[in-house]
């Protein structure tokens, strides 16, 4: 008894002391926010930034300072904390809410922090700026040592691991091919990431922006490869593979490139020291900010005196052309095929102009084309076609098609020329000197009448008739009318003969009586089965007495022996009515009395074949 009420106390106490906790206003806590900082570290150095608050702020309220002298090597981290304190009746609450980042300073002097703001229940909260002395981390003095070495353990830690990556240990570069081109010539830019570290991951991709060029991404495998730089080896990951083609003159620029990686480090710590089974390292996952210096690409513009057939091409260049066919009747179509292969701003191409005789039509131009990119720009082809029509009959010559290009390696212009093309054009087939009309298309497009000049008036009487026959009053009218008629017939005649039947519950009722006495017949079986007597014989009985309600009409309250017997023998069935009675019978006294098994068999297959025996009489 004396230890439940002890524990019944200690469940009371602690109850009050919840409600008591609950009842308190904390209308006199005062909300602050506060910047805590070093004042002295040494460039290089990893160190810790908290802005501390005692209240949690509003959703998405809190604003950093920019940190536009310093590197973010980690953070934001939030933590949050509650504690509750209770001394003589008197109950505190505190709330602790802590963001903090992670910083690096590269360059020596004071360095300012500025202010970050955060809103508690609407009301905005600002810290104070702070000033923090950076040393040039050869010039730091031991004093200064001592105090880093009062830092918290991680970012002692943190120190560690930057200390043991140098700055040329992981690097972002910019790999040009060219940096002197000609206006058009292709360039291609490799942005790529070299390391000597365990590199996990990247974060916060800045890719370069590339003004005065029209850039073409390439597809390319990101490594890595092993390559040597200033006497070092270091696994080079792809990160971005360009080609380049300066669309203007001068000195154009390409702007930085950034990356953050994570870089997995092994450090030492003292709190996972043990003298007995030694250890003492961690794993430390250092933020590196990584730049790609800007680069320069000086374009030079393309010689004076270009060629009048110069559409820009610039690379080196073959050209072939080929006429469908020399001899053409008039108002048929012909087609010139030009194809321009080589490597070079060859996406750029434009296609030649040809000189076609004054009485041939030419229509547009159908282009197409197979490049691949490679490092010294597009190689492949493009073929353009000229469909043409020739009016009138006589002997024609198609002047040699002339295609210019500029080959940065000679640093001039070179021109290829095809052969001229003569042409035979034969009278019309058709003697139609009116509507010129196209039976055949190289272009495998249907251009039917390509059109006239003047169209002739026809005179006389209009000659009107109808081409086509309408269906309407036609014979196919007629028999599909009939086809309607017939089957709308059947389906009505159809549902109205299933509505009646539906009405004729006496009919239906007979109908299904075999159906509902064979399913009873297999739950019978089942019981014979698992040998239940009792369960086997009753539904027997409800099996033979629910057929005879069914079959003839008659509540199966209403329903006897006697019944039974007249009804079949009034059908002709009197056989059929003795044996019925007689399994019915059986069945009643068996169902209370103890029989063998081979009894219910011989019952089974009596019920059975009675049935069939009456289905079969009754029809006749």
């Amino acid at each position: 008894m004396f230890f439940v009420m002890r524990k019944l106390f200690k469940i009371l106490s602690v109850a009050l002391l919840v409600c008591a906790g609950y009842g308190i206003a904390h209308a006199d806590d005062k909300v602050t926010f506060d910047l805590n900082a070093p004042m002295l570290v040494s460039t290089g150095e990893a160190f810790r930034v908290e802005f501390a608050l005692n209240a949690s702020p509003d959703d998405n309220s809190f604003v950093p300072p920019a940190f536009d002298r310093f590197d973010i090597l980690a953070g934001p981290a939030v933590s949050k904390g509650h504690s509750i304190q209770i001394i003589n009746g008197s109950m505190t609450k505190s709330v602790n809410y802590t963001i903090t980042y992670v910083l690096m300073a590269q360059e020596a002097g004071e360095l300012p922090i500025g202010a970050a703001t955060v809103k508690v229940k609407g009301e905005t909260y600002t810290t104070h700026e702070s000033i923090i002395e950076v040393r040039d981390n050869a010039s730091a003095d031991g004093g200064g040592r001592s105090g880093q070495q009062r830092q918290s353990g991680n970012a002692s830690l943190e120190t560690q691991a930057n200390n043991q990556i140098g700055k040329d240990d992981v690097m972002l570069r910019l790999a040009l091919s060219r940096r002197n081109v000609y206006k058009g010539e292709p360039v291609r830019a490799v942005l790529k990431l070299y390391s000597r570290v365990n590199v996990v991951g990247s974060e916060g991709a800045k890719m370069p922006t590339f003004n005065g060029f029209w850039s073409q991404q390439l597809e390319t495998e990101q490594g890595p490869v092993r390559e040597t730089i200033g006497g070092k080896v270091y696994e080079a990951y792809t990160i971005a593979d360009y080609l380049l083609y300066p669309q203007q003159s001068g000195t154009l620029k390409i702007e930085p490139a950034e990356l953050t990686v994570l870089i997995q480090v092994v450090v030492q710590s003292n709190t996972n020291y043990d003298p007995f089974f030694g250890g003492g390292h961690e794993i430390y996952n250092l933020r590196r900010k990584l730049v790609a210096p800007e680069a320069a690409i000086q374009v030079k513009e393309l010689p004076a005196g270009a060629p009048a057939s110069f559409n820009g091409a610039v690379g080196r260049f073959d050209m072939d052309a080929k006429i469908s066919s020399a001899t053409l009747n008039a108002n048929s179509a012909g087609t010139l095929t030009v194809k321009i292969s080589g490597t070079g701003n060859i996406n750029f191409l434009q296609a030649p102009k040809p000189d076609m005789p004054a009485s041939f039509e030419l229509y547009d131009i159908k282009s197409s084309e197979s490049l691949r990119a490679g490092s010294s720009g597009n190689t492949g082809y493009r073929q353009f076609e000229y469909p043409f029509i020739a009016r009138a009959e006589g002997e024609y010559t198609i002047a040699p098609v002339e295609f210019t290009y500029f080959n940065p390696e000679t640093a001039t212009y070179k021109t290829l020329r095809s052969e001229s093309f003569p042409l035979v054009i034969a009278p019309d087939a058709k003697g139609d000197s009116g509507a010129a009309v196209l039976t055949t298309s190289p272009n495998k497009e249907d251009v039917r009448l390509l059109g006239t000049d003047i169209r002739f008036i026809k005179l006389g009487e209009p000659k009107l008739r109808m081409r086509v026959t309408p269906l309407i009053l036609s014979p196919l009218y007629f028999a599909i009318a009939a086809i309607i008629f017939a089957l709308s017939a059947i389906i009505f005649f159809g549902v109205r003969k299933h509505l009646r039947d539906s009405r004729n519950t006496v009919l239906i009722r007979g109908r299904r009586a075999n159906k509902v006495a064979v399913q009873r017949f297999r739950t019978a079986a089942k019981y014979m089965k698992e040998e239940d007597r009792r369960a086997f014989y009753e539904e027997m009985l409800r099996a033979l007495w629910g057929y005879m309600s069914d079959r003839f009409n008659i509540p199966v309250a209403d329903l006897t022996k006697e019944s039974i017997r007249e009804q079949l023998e009034r059908r002709g069935a009197h056989e059929e009515a003795r044996s019925v009675t007689k399994i019915i019978a059986e069945c009643e006294e068996a169902q209370y009395s103890p029989a063998a098994s081979s009894q219910m068999n011989e019952i089974y297959t009596e019920g059975i074949d009675i049935l069939s025996k009456i289905e079969s009489a009754i029809k006749r």
